[in-house]
């Protein structure tokens, strides 16, 4: 007789599925995460289009050159990091994470499901944001530091999704999420050159940004559309240091995640109609 479970990676594909079904029920999530960024490129090249960029050794940038690929990796970031950690918290609050334990769909699969969607969606918002930057503004791509740009994308979303478990795992209650992510997120978005560049800043204030992960993942996607970059942009210590944040998210999650509610969360309802259902389909 046949074995009729399915493959591993159809498990996977069809909890990527489910779970994208689920984002994109959420308009106020989808807007956040797709349109919130998008819209912050036309204000920013409103109000500044005709303004050249000088950063010196990193060369001239036009506004929308500057700000679509910073952009751009803001709004993966915020897709991996912001999702995850607020998702995970609210359906372990609601007990949706402990119900689950009795499918048959392994916990691993579950996570690897909801982190797939995730960067899934990342791909969608920083594929938009460049085709409107490219396309609208002008920006130009280079065929040569796609390579660059996709490397970039992956070992930056794979670092913030590692991060936004870790919220999941280590936020009081689901209902502390947002403003854990938010009171995290923004802030490191403002030192790391993602709305504002940091140039004429303090040192110290400068240098916070060179340890959050946000500014080497935004930077070394920047360098991939840079016409002042030459060769193939590929950032090694960049890519090194979101690896390491990605490393220690990952088993810090591993160690604190719970499926179980917290003490006095068990129950807790009517955050997000998303979270009703368990598992794959």
């Amino acid at each position: 007789m046949a074995d009729s479970r399915a493959s591993t990676p159809a498990l996977i594909w069809s909890q990527i599925r489910y779970e994208n079904r689920l984002f994109w029920r959420s308009p106020v999530a989808a807007f956040f995460t797709i349109l919130f960024p998008l819209m912050f490129l036309f204000l920013f090249s409103l109000i500044f289009g005709g303004e050249d960029i000088d950063l010196g050794p990193r060369g001239s940038f036009t506004v929308a050159q500057f700000f679509a690929p910073t952009l751009g990796a803001f709004a993966a970031a915020s897709a991996t990091y912001t999702n995850l950690g607020i998702a995970g918290a609210i359906a372990r609050d609601e007990g949706i994470l402990k119900r689950f334990l009795g499918t048959p769909l392994p916990r691993s699969l579950y996570i690897v499901g909801k982190v797939g969607s995730a960067i899934w969606i990342a791909a969608i918002a920083i594929t938009l944001m460049m085709a409107v930057g490219h396309f609208v503004f002008g920006v130009p791509v280079y065929a040569a530091r796609l390579p660059a740009a996709l490397i970039t994308f992956i070992i930056g979303t794979l670092a913030f999704s590692a991060l936004g478990l870790l919220v999941a795992a280590l936020a009081p209650s689901g209902d502390s999420a947002p403003a854990i992510t938010n009171a995290t997120i923004l802030p490191m978005a403002f030192v790391s050159e993602v709305f504002i560049v940091t140039a004429d800043a303090p040192a110290w204030l400068q240098r916070v940004g060179d340890v959050l992960p946000l500014k080497h993942f935004a930077r070394a996607f920047q360098d991939a559309f840079n016409p002042a970059v030459s060769g193939s942009a590929f950032s090694w210590g960049r890519w090194g240091i979101l690896l390491a944040w990605g490393v220690v998210g990952a088993a810090l999650a591993l160690k604190f995640f719970s499926w179980d509610p917290k003490e006095g969360r068990e129950g807790a309802k009517g955050r997000r109609g998303r979270s009703s259902e368990i598992g794959a389909e």
